[in-house]
C-alpha cells in the first residue's frame, strides 16, 4: 500500500469522525471520505482502469475532485487535472500528450469543454454517473499491481518552447512534500486549512494530500473570492491559507480596516513576487505573512520565510537542498545572484514522455529551476526574478513562446513576440508586438486569441511594429519591446 493511500486509511482508523473536510457548508470525515474514495477506486475499476492509467480530471473545486484524487491513489491511477479556464485547442493538446483511458467532466460548460477534445475515441463520462451502482471498498483492499512509489499525478506546465509538458509526481514526492510543509509551518491536527485557489494547481492539490498526512481539515471553496475569503477567516477557525499577490489585494481591499482574528496563524503568499508595500500593508492589520517559493516541479513548495523571522531569505523545507550556480555551473557565493537549483525528495520524478527534456532539468541529480535568487550568509533564499520570459499574471504563468505560437498562426502576422508589462492588480499581463503582412486589428487579433488560449493568456495590447528588436544570433530582445511605439 502506498504512503497516500495508507495514511488516509490510518486517518479512516484513527480518527474516523474526525473532519477532513468542509464543503458547501457540509463536514465530510476521514472515515467518509475513505468510503468515498474506495466507491470511487471501485467505480474506476469497473470501467477498466489499471495501475498507471491515466485517468483526465476536467472538474471544478469541489468534492467530486477531491474523491477523484483519492479514488485514483486506492486504485493506482495517475490523475491528470486540465485547467478549466483553458481553451478547446489546449485541452486537446494535453490529451494528446497525455493519453489518458477516460475524461471525468464536471458536465455543463465543462461537458462541452470535454467534447470539443480532438480525439473523439476518448471515452468521457460525467462525474455523477461515473461511480453509479459502485460499492467497492477499495480503501479496504488496495488494488494489486501498484508499485512502490507510483507517479499520482500528471500536471502540464509550460516551458519556455511553449510545448506544456507533463510533470510526473510521484508518491513519495508528495509524501514528502506535506510532511515538510508540516514541520515547516507546524500544522496540527484539527487545524482548518482554507483551499480557495483551483485545486489543478499543484499548490491545490498538494493542500488535499498534505490533510491526510497530518491530519487537519480542508475548507475548500468553489473559486476565489474576497468576501468569502474573509467570511472564512473571521468565523470558520481558519488557522492558514495560501493566496497570491492579486487575491492578498483584493481580500484586503474588501476586508477595509478589520484586524485579523487570533485564530490565523498565517497566509502563505507565493504564485508571484509581492511588494513591500502589499506586505506591510497585510501586516499592520496583523496578519502573518508566510512569503514562499516552490514550483511544479518540486511538487509545490521548495523554500518558505516562518512569519516570525522579519527580513530574513526563505527557509528551505526539511529535506530540500538549495544551490545558487553561475553561468559556468559553478556555485555563487553568498549574495551572489544566480540561478536557482532544488534537490530533495521532492523533486519531480521527471517529464512524460520527454527524456531530453527531463535529462537537462535534472541534470546532476539538481533541478535547473531557470529562476535566479541568492543565497544569503545564513543560507536563506532571495527570488529575484522567475523564469526570464514568464510572465506571471495574477498567480497564473503565461509563457510568451505559447502565445507566440498561437499569434504567428494568423494569416496577417508576419513576425510575433510578447512580454509582460506591469498591472497594478495582477502584476503584469501580456502584450504582443506584432509584424503584419495584411492590415488587420487589435479586437480580430484578441478574438483569434480567445478562441484558442485561455482568457488570462490573451494579450491585453496589440502594438504594431514595422520590425522586431533581436540580437546578432536574431533572438528577440523582450526587454527592448516596451520602449518600441505601433506604426
Amino acid at each position: 500500500m502506498t504512503g497516500l493511500c495508507a495514511a488516509l486509511r490510518a486517518r479512516a482508523e484513527r480518527t474516523p469522525g474526525a473532519a477532513a473536510l468542509v464543503w458547501r457548508d457540509r463536514a465530510i470525515s476521514f472515515g467518509a471520505l475513505a468510503q468515498r474514495a474506495g466507491r470511487v477506486a471501485g467505480g474506476l475499476q469497473a470501467l477498466g482502469v489499471q495501475p498507471g492509467d491515466r485517468i483526465a480530471a476536467l472538474l471544478p473545486n469541489g468534492l467530486a475532485f477531491v474523491e477523484l484524487l483519492h479514488g485514483a491513489i486506492a486504485c493506482g491511477a495517475v490523475l491528470v487535472p486540465i485547467g478549466t479556464r483553458l481553451a478547446p485547442p489546449e485541452v486537446s493538446r494535453l490529451l494528446e500528450d497525455a493519453e489518458p483511458h477516460l475524461l471525468i467532466h464536471g458536465g455543463g460548460a465543462l461537458a462541452a469543454l470535454a467534447g470539443a477534445a480532438s480525439d473523439r475515441s476518448l471515452r468521457r463520462l460525467e462525474v455523477g454517473d461515473a461511480w453509479n451502482g459502485s460499492s467497492a471498498d477499495a480503501a479496504a483492499a488496495p488494488a494489486s499491481g501498484v508499485s512502490d512509489d507510483p507517479i499520482v499525478a500528471l500536471l502540464y506546465t509550460s516551458g519556455t518552447t511553449g510545448r506544456p509538458k507533463g510533470v510526473m509526481l510521484s508518491d513519495a514526492n508528495l509524501c514528502a512534500s506535506a510532511e515538510a510543509s508540516q514541520r515547516h509551518l507546524g500544522v496540527h491536527e484539527g487545524d482548518r486549512l482554507l483551499a480557495c485557489l483551483p485545486l489543478f494547481h499543484v499548490g491545490g492539490l498538494a493542500l488535499l494530500l498534505r490533510s491526510v498526512i497530518d491530519g487537519s481539515c480542508v475548507v475548500l471553496h468553489e473559486r476565489f473570492d474576497a468576501t468569502l475569503v474573509n467570511g472564512a477567516i473571521d468565523a470558520d477557525g481558519i488557522a492558514f491559507v495560501s493566496l497570491v499577490p492579486t487575491g492578498l489585494e483584493r481580500v484586503l481591499r474588501e476586508r477595509s480596516e478589520r484586524l485579523a482574528p487570533p485564530s490565523l496563524r498565517a497566509i502563505l503568499l507565493g504564485g508571484a513576487a509581492a511588494s513591500a508595500a502589499l506586505v506591510a500593508r497585510a501586516e499592520r492589520l496583523g496578519f502573518r505573512i508566510a512569503t514562499t517559493y516552490g514550483l511544479t516541479e518540486a511538487a509545490s513548495q521548495v523554500a518558505t520565510r516562518r512569519p516570525d523571522t522579519r527580513g530574513s531569505g526563505l527557509t528551505p523545507l526539511p529535506g530540500t537542498r538549495v544551490a545558487i550556480v553561475d553561468e559556468r555551473g559553478e556555485a555563487c557565493a553568498p549574495s551572489t545572484p544566480g540561478q536557482i537549483l532544488v534537490a530533495g525528495p521532492t523533486v519531480m520524478r521527471g517529464y512524460w514522455r520527454r527524456p531530453d527534456d527531463t535529462a537537462r532539468v535534472l541534470a546532476g541529480g539538481w533541478l535547473h529551476t531557470g529562476d535566479i535568487g541568492s543565497l544569503d550568509a545564513s543560507g536563506g533564499l532571495h527570488v529575484l526574478a522567475r523564469r526570464s520570459d514568464l510572465i506571471v499574471s495574477g498567480g497564473e504563468n503565461v509563457y510568451p513562446a505559447e502565445v507566440e505560437a498561437v499569434l504567428a498562426a494568423h494569416p496577417h502576422v508576419d513576425e510575433v513576440a510578447v512580454a509582460g508589462i506591469p498591472d497594478p492588480e495582477f502584476g503584469a499581463r501580456p502584450a504582443a508586438w506584432i509584424v503584419a503582412t495584411h492590415a488587420t486589428s487589435p479586437a480580430a487579433l484578441r478574438c483569434f486569441c480567445r478562441a484558442r488560449l485561455a482568457g488570462f493568456k490573451v494579450p491585453v495590447a496589440f502594438h504594431f511594429v514595422t520590425e522586431l528588436p533581436r540580437n546578432a544570433s536574431g533572438k528577440v530582445l523582450r526587454d527592448r519591446l516596451a520602449a518600441l511605439q505601433s506604426m
